[in-house]
Formats: C-alpha cells, sequence, structure tokens
C-alpha cells in the first residue's frame, strides 16, 4: 500500500509543478488525488514513527511532542490525522497487527504443520535481526505497560494474543492429526506455550542485543513440538 500510495505521489508532483501557470487547464481531481495521496503519506510517517517510538520507549513515555520533533510536522497536522493519543496508538496497534498477521498466515500456510509451524520461528527471528533486536514484541511490550493501566489497550492487546494462539492452535492440531506433532498435549496448551517462550527469547534477546537466547528458544520449540 505504501509502494502504491508513493507512485501517486511522484505522479502527483508533476502536476503540482505545473499548478501556477496552468491549474486551471489542470483536471482538479488529478490536483484532488494529489492531496489525498500525499495526506496517505503523512499518515503512514506519523504511525511509523509512533511505532518506533512506542515500541524502543513505551507508549506512556511516547509524547505528542516527541513525534512532532522527529516528523517535523505541525500539532494541527498530527490532531487532523489522530484527534488524540489514544486514537493514535490504537491506530498503531491496528496497524502492526494486520501486518504481523499477514506475514504469520503466510508462514503458517505451509502443507506441513510442521514445517509451517518451522517458518513461523524463522519469520520470528529474521523480524528481530532486521531490528537489530531493539523494541521487541510490541504486543508484549503493552500486555505489560498498560494491562494493570488501562482497561481499553487491555483489551485490545488481549484480542491479539488470543487471536495469535488461535492461529497457531489451528496449526498444531492440524499436525497432530497429520502425525506430525506430538499429541500428548492438547492443541490450545501447546499454542499457549509457543507463544510464551516465543515473547520470553525475544525479551532475552532484546535485553542482551543479540539473536542466541530467542534461536535457543526457537530450536528448543522445534524439538519440543515435533512428534517423535
Amino acid at each position: 500500500m505504501y509502494k502504491k500510495y508513493r507512485a501517486v505521489i511522484i505522479t502527483g508532483n508533476f502536476f503540482v509543478n505545473l499548478l501556477n501557470c496552468t491549474l486551471e487547464k489542470t483536471d482538479r481531481s488529478v490536483y484532488n488525488i494529489f492531496i489525498m495521496s500525499k495526506g496517505s503519506e503523512t499518515k503512514e510517517r506519523l504511525l511509523q514513527m509512533a511505532t518506533d517510538m512506542m515500541c524502543q520507549k513505551g507508549f506512556g513515555a511516547t509524547s505528542v511532542n516527541d513525534l512532532l520533533q522527529a516528523s517535523g510536522l505541525k500539532r494541527g497536522t498530527l490532531y487532523y490525522h489522530f484527534p488524540g493519543k489514544d486514537d493514535l496508538g490504537l491506530a498503531v496497534l491496528e496497524r502492526v497487527r494486520t501486518m504481523f498477521f499477514t506475514a504469520v498466515d503466510a508462514a503458517l500456510a505451509d502443507a506441513d504443520p510442521f514445517q509451517g509451524l518451522c517458518n513461523f520461528f524463522d519469520f520470528a527471528l529474521e523480524l528481530q535481526r532486521k531490528k537489530c533486536f531493539v523494541g521487541g514484541c510490541l504486543f508484549g511490550n503493552l500486555a505489560l505497560e498498560m494491562s494493570d493501566n488501562d482497561s481499553g489497550y487491555m483489551t485490545f492487546t488481549k484480542k491479539i494474543f488470543q487471536e495469535w494462539i488461535s492461529k497457531i492452535e489451528d496449526v498444531v492440531r492440524r499436525g497432530q492429526q497429520a502425525g506430525k506433532i506430538r499429541t500428548d498435549i492438547d492443541a490450545v496448551n501447546m499454542a499457549q506455550m509457543i507463544v510464551s517462550s516465543l515473547e520470553g527469547g525475544i525479551m532475552l534477546s532484546r535485553l542482551g542485543k543479540n539473536e542466541q537466547p530467542l534461536r535457543n528458544c526457537l530450536e528448543l520449540l522445534r524439538k519440543f513440538v515435533k512428534d517423535n
């Protein structure tokens, strides 16, 4: 979606350069497309900056002034897209949720359920590598920070973890039925254990700024779930 917007904006810039001399000859719809696309790019930039800050500093410590200073935007521009900090925070969560589960679904879609889990483990490690083990997991961070203080964020984050566990549970159950995954532990408990262990591995790798804790965790998970 971001690349699509970028393409529209690049096209729009051509027309903006001509506005002063040929606006009366230019289809107003082209100008409107540019304005709407530029607004979408600004919103996406705010969401990305807010995501990075909230991962590293926490939600409570991330202020509107931090975002304005980092983005160089006016306060009115931020409030045009997000009336308040909570609106921005929930938009960040929804954005990350959508991207995360798109990648999770793709990883788990392998015809072999056990391989699907392995694909997911590889994705989790690679994701943290790309972030240089900075920021950890936004969902886990928020669960720790806000669950005792804000029921709105607690509810939203709880639903994300329930959805995540449910997706893993479905793959585990298929693997058990196919004889690929051990059956002495029920699918729900195994899925919860996988997610809990992964969150712990991410936290320890973030703490040490190296991949070994998470890599060890994922290797043990592979051995743990496989039907021998």
